[in-house]
């Protein structure tokens, strides 16, 4: 069995991010790799701006307060647990490009690359995930 866990962000709500960290801080606190992909609005998980805001589902806002009062930890403090845990972000550069970001909007510490990149972590990998 691979020790590895690849995940691909590719959406970009408050619910997206938290099944993205969420399954890629508990994989590598269980001592896997894990390499997480951001593309298309995926890219906003690592957005240094649009991470602070992203939207909750439509008909779920009541569900914001649930998230208070459980201390479940906020996006960016997901970020900097699965950044201190090892994980490995990689932005995608061609989003990137089309949106015309630098790796300067993004939280510290990410790699920019394309999709042989991510593929050549994934193709080992068990299991990948797309979010």
């Amino acid at each position: 069995m691979s020790n590895k866990v690849a995940i691909i962000a590719s959406n970009g709500s408050l619910f997206d991010a938290y099944k993205v960290f969420n399954i890629a801080t508990a994989a590598a606190a269980s001592e896997k790799e894990v390499t997480i992909f951001f593309t298309f609005e995926g890219l906003n998980l690592i957005h240094k701006q649009a991470m602070q805001a992203l939207s909750m589902p439509e008909g779920k806002e009541f569900m914001a307060e649930g998230f208070a009062k459980a201390n479940v930890p906020t996006i960016p403090q997901l970020v900097e647990m699965a950044q201190e845990l090892g994980v490995k972000f990689i932005g995608c550069q061609m989003t990137m490009d089309v949106m015309g970001l630098k790796i300067v909007d993004f939280v510290e510490g990410i790699e920019v690359g394309g999709a042989v990149t991510f593929l050549e972590f994934a193709k080992d990998a068990s299991p990948t995930l797309t979010f």
